[in-house]
Order: C-alpha cells, then structure tokens, then sequence
C-alpha cells in the first residue's frame, strides 16, 4: 500500500473548486416552475376592476364577474379561459397586450407558456 501526499496548493485548489460548485448550485433557483410572474394583470368585469400582481405561474386563477377587458401588463403570457376550471381556451395576451370582449366571457387565467 502506498501512501502519497497531495501538495497543499493542490488541496487548496481542489477546495476552492469544490467550493465554487457549491456557491453556484446554490444560488440557482430550484425550478422556474414554482416562480411568479412579475407585474400586473388589470380586468374589468361586470362586478368590477381587478388586478392580479406577481401571479404564480402555471395556475389556474379566477376572472371574477367575466372579464369584459384585460390588460396584461406582466412579464408572462396570460392565457384566458371560457370556464373556470381552465379548460376551455380563449387564446392568449402577450406581455403588454390588451383587449375587450363580447359574447362569451372568459372566467380563468394561467400565467405562463
């Protein structure tokens, strides 16, 4: 069996390698899935003006009263649904995007692509 010493300044470096992956590992967020959007979404509906601020993203959130317009003013797409369980698309808003609706109404919203 042979017994061999390692150099400190390689020690030195190993831990400081070993180190840095430990800092950036860290530091990067787990998953984007459990972030929040960033900004507002406004609608007006027939019992109101509404905002949503930092939404979550990837669920399924209420339109109170139908939405008559909206305006999304987040950094995610908001995509607007006719029911309220978010299964029956309206299409989409971009960021900065705006519109009004007639007929049917949408109930639901979801943030994110």
């Amino acid at each position: 069996m042979t017994i061999r010493r390692i150099p400190a300044t390689r020690l030195g470096r190993l831990a400081l390698t070993a180190g840095a992956a430990l800092a950036l590992f860290t530091a990067l967020p787990m998953s984007s899935a459990y972030a929040d959007a960033s900004g507002t979404f406004f609608y007006s509906s027939s019992v109101g003006d509404f905002k949503i601020t930092n939404p979550p993203l990837h669920e399924c959130r209420p339109v109170h009263g139908g939405a008559t317009s909206a305006s999304n003013q987040t950094n995610a797409t908001a995509t607007l649904y006719f029911d309220s369980s978010c299964g029956s698309s309206w299409g989409s808003l971009q960021p900065g995007q705006f519109t009004s609706f007639s007929g049917d109404l949408p109930d639901s919203v979801i943030f994110g692509s």
